[in-house]
């Protein structure tokens, strides 16, 4: 399946001309350019499968969790240097719920549909809810703090600017994001430190030697080691910084044309970055999900008179270490490189998305608190995740902090 959608490469140079092509709508470029990159979704996930073979399980781990955020990582970088502040804070709090929801939520749908539950890895979990647990409370901090000096101040005067009081205020929430910047990305990388190297007898170099790891998890670990890469590793370091500039300039295409697309479609820019702009790190796997359900589906039918295939007891959770990685690596750097910049992009983001990034955080704490899964749990995820799409249609966003987010030159109009 991930084969068939490379078709969709033909799409790149066909995106390209359309943005240099004056007679083209914006709604075409913004479609065209949005397809395109799903392909190279697909290219990513392939090479770092690769890479993982020649660095081993400890590192290859990281390399494919890394190269499976890079087309969400090049969109947010297009937007901060853009300037699009609040749509970038919109788009990273819909990254996250989206790998929190959406892509394990239809991974434990379709894997558990067959068996009673699956397995996650037990201290792997349990590290994971503290650290999405903190990702999450560095985010409720600085909206606790507005939400305690807004009743005192104003920070946006008659003609649409920062007044002197909230010049004041950005630099106050300004100074206090990079702090918290700087904090998150010394705990994440504490955590892959405890995380590839446990420390005391008994745990071995690995948290796969830990002694509650399930065994299939082994099982695949050993299979992995016996299976001989497809792709040498040089020509696939080349391929991915190829990947890499082919993708970055189509996702500027795409934020070019996202300002006119909006103002055409009518859609709020909430549930533009909340919801639309995130889907497209997972169309690809959406694609692929869709049609791994149909291929089982179909199996199923056939082998009536056969062995049927036994299900797979490891549930597929990899997406929730992309939230993680996301909220304590790429947050954290998008708030420093906005300051090298001179990008005016904090972690105050609006109250009604981190409200939705807490209900998400502990709502998967609790699917996962037992290391187990199954399909009603991966339903509930989806159900929580189409209820912050339907509610955030009609959310238009919170100006207030909107107005902290302007780069200078801009007003609250124009932003």
């Amino acid at each position: 399946m991930d084969a068939r959608l490379n078709v969709l490469l033909v799409l790149t140079p066909i995106a390209w001309w359309s943005h240099f092509d004056d007679r083209i709508n914006s709604n075409v470029v913004f479609a065209l350019s949005f397809a395109a990159i799903v392909p190279h979704e697909c290219l990513f996930d392939y090479c770092g499968e690769q890479m993982a073979l020649y660095c081993g399980q400890d590192f290859g781990d990281l390399l494919t969790i890394t190269l499976n955020n890079a087309v969400e990582v090049t969109l947010a970088i297009m937007l901060l240097l853009k300037c699009e502040l609040k749509l970038l804070q919109s788009t990273i709090s819909g990254i996250v719920l989206l790998h929190l929801l959406l892509v394990p939520g239809a991974a434990f749908l379709t894997g558990g549909a067959k068996i009673w539950e699956q397995d996650l890895h037990p201290a792997h979990t349990q590290l994971n809810h503290t650290l999405l647990t903190l990702g999450v409370m560095a985010l409720l901090l600085p909206a606790a703090f507005y939400a305690a000096i807004s009743g005192s101040s104003s920070t946006v005067s008659t003609d649409g600017n920062l007044d002197s009081l909230g010049s004041s205020t950005q630099f106050d929430f300004l100074t206090m994001s990079r702090g918290l910047a700087v904090l998150l990305l010394l705990t994440y990388i504490a955590s892959r430190i405890y995380y590839h190297h446990p420390p005391g007898p008994g745990h071995g170099n690995t948290m796969l030697d830990h002694p509650k790891t399930p065994r299939q998890l082994r099982e695949e670990d050993e299979r992995l080691q016996r299976k001989e890469p497809e792709v040498n590793q040089w020509v696939c370091i080349c391929f991915l910084i190829f990947n890499i500039a082919i993708m970055a300039v189509t996702s500027e295409w795409l934020v070019d044309s996202i300002e006119p697309f909006r103002h055409l479609s009518g859609i709020t820019q909430e549930w533009f970055g909340l919801v639309l702009l995130p889907i497209v790190s997972f169309s690809a796997d959406g694609a692929v999900a869709a049609g791994y359900f149909a291929q089982k589906a179909l199996r199923q039918v056939w082998s009536k008179t056969n062995h049927p295939e036994p299900p797979n007891t490891l549930a597929k959770a990899q997406a929730i270490d992309l939230s993680i990685q996301f909220v304590l690596l790429w947050m954290p750097f998008l708030t420093l490189l906005g300051w090298w910049t001179n990008r005016p992009f904090s972690l105050l983001f609006d109250f009604f998305e981190v409200a939705l990034l807490l209900g998400a955080c502990f709502l998967v704490n609790f699917v996962t608190a037992d290391s187990k899964t199954n399909w009603v749990e991966g339903y509930i995820l989806l159900s929580f995740y189409a209820m912050i799409v339907l509610c955030t249609w009609f959310y238009t966003g919170e100006s207030s902090v909107a107005s902290l987010l302007l780069c200078a030159g801009e007003s609250a109009e124009t932003a």
